[in-house]
């Protein structure tokens, strides 16, 4: 009796035993699927309405209907082989070679004014062995990676409010400055500090609510302080095209002949298609109305073709695509990986939102182009490239089974 009383003691309790069988169940690897599902998606529709907006301005242009359609399915082949390759990197080794990339980027700008490539009266390309890319996509993911470094690298002080201003001057200071000064591109800096506002609020969140009045009151004043400066200007007499652009947002249809003309256009194509739309590739506006249809103003088209089901559709995609780049911050093995994943997030909803706000007129025109949709080569080398990281950094999510 003795014996096993003894034997019966040595025996740990049930509730230990099930618990270490749990910790071992919790070593499955994460591959986040829907990400890359979504991502794929976004890549067809952008390949179908490139060729579908496209086709009749190349054939006018360079006598090739498939013109653009070849040049996008090479940038978005180049794209997958960018996003295979951040992803089978190790998305820790970005923080070890975060100056590297700041550096990169800032010669990049700088280059810019001996070798940039003017086009519309801006500096904004660098050819390089054939190939046109657009600097400020490259600086975008150099941001990333420096802003995510950075607040790592801060550790406990940045705790300090001070610090978060110091971020919010130094990363977007610097390079959405030299971006607007070199390159005349503000919709780009606009992008490139909001980025750097979001990254810094996910490191340091406790003044999220008054820093995002602070900023919002800033954006209603400044856009207040032009419609009373400029409401009694006309448009072909302001002394800037910013200035135009902010009157025709006031009054498109005043401006219908001048530069209000695209504006007009879009919001022509988004009315008459109605709620299905006319079919794929039974666009009218595409027809030289809208010019470059292909570019920032291809959300009108998809409108045009498949109305408002079709919008609704493609929101909805990149809602679910935004929905499962959050899931990959929060469940992120570490605050490193966190950052990267809301730097991409910030990236892709931003210009998600001033895309289609600009095409429905509900912000003034700032020449944003729509993720994975639009044409563009080093825009969908470089989304693709970041999707790839956010697969390392879900490859490398544990959970529970």
């Amino acid at each position: 009796m003795e014996n096993r009383e003894q034997r019966g003691r040595r025996r740990p309790p049930q509730p230990q035993r099930q618990r270490k069988r749990r910790k071992k169940a919790v070593r499955r690897k994460y591959f986040d699927y829907t990400l890359l599902i979504m991502t794929m998606l976004l890549v067809g529709i952008g390949i179908t309405m490139i060729y579908s907006t496209s086709s009749y301005t190349a054939y006018v242009k360079y006598n090739s209907a498939e013109y653009y359609l070849k040049k996008q399915l090479l940038y978005s082949i180049l794209g997958l082989g960018g996003m295979y390759v951040t992803y089978r990197i190790d998305y820790h080794k970005y923080q070890k070679y975060w100056k590297a990339a700041g550096i990169i980027a800032v010669i990049m700008i700088l280059a810019l004014i001996p070798f940039g490539t003017k086009v519309n009266g801006a500096k904004r390309w660098l050819r390089f062995m054939g190939l046109s890319i657009q600097v400020s996509d490259v600086v975008k993911l150099a941001v990333i990676i420096v802003t995510a470094s950075m607040i790592c690298n801060m550790g406990k002080r940045y705790n300090k409010m001070r610090y978060v201003f110091f971020i919010w001057m130094f990363c977007g200071g610097i390079f959405a400055g030299l971006i607007w000064v070199v390159s005349n591109n503000l919709s780009s800096a606009i992008i490139i500090f909001g980025i750097v506002v979001m990254i810094a609020f996910v490191g340091y969140p406790y003044y999220l609510g008054h820093l995002s009045m602070l900023g919002a009151g800033g954006i209603a004043g400044f856009f207040a302080y032009q419609y009373l400066q400029r409401s009694t200007t006309s448009a072909a007499d302001a002394d800037n095209f910013r200035h135009a652009r902010m009157l025709v947002w006031l009054n498109p249809e005043k401006y219908a002949d001048t530069v209000g003309y695209q504006t007009v256009q879009a919001l022509y194509a988004i009315g008459s298609g109605g709620i299905f739309g006319k079919g794929l590739g039974n666009s009218l506006q595409k027809l030289g109305f809208i010019p470059e249809s292909q570019n920032d103003m291809i959300f009108a088209i998809i409108c045009e073709e498949f109305g408002l089901f079709g919008a609704i559709f493609l929101m909805t995609v990149f809602g679910i695509l935004l929905w499962r780049i959050v899931h990959v911050a929060q469940n992120s093995p570490d605050l490193f990986g966190t950052l990267l994943a809301v730097g991409v997030f910030a990236h892709i909803a931003i210009q998600v939102v001033l895309n289609i706000a600009v095409v429905t007129n509900t912000i003034p025109n700032t020449g944003v182009s729509l993720p994975f949709i639009s044409y563009g080569g080093s825009s969908s080398v470089i989304l693709l490239a970041e999707i790839g990281i956010l697969l390392n950094i879900s490859a490398q999510i544990t959970r529970e089974v």
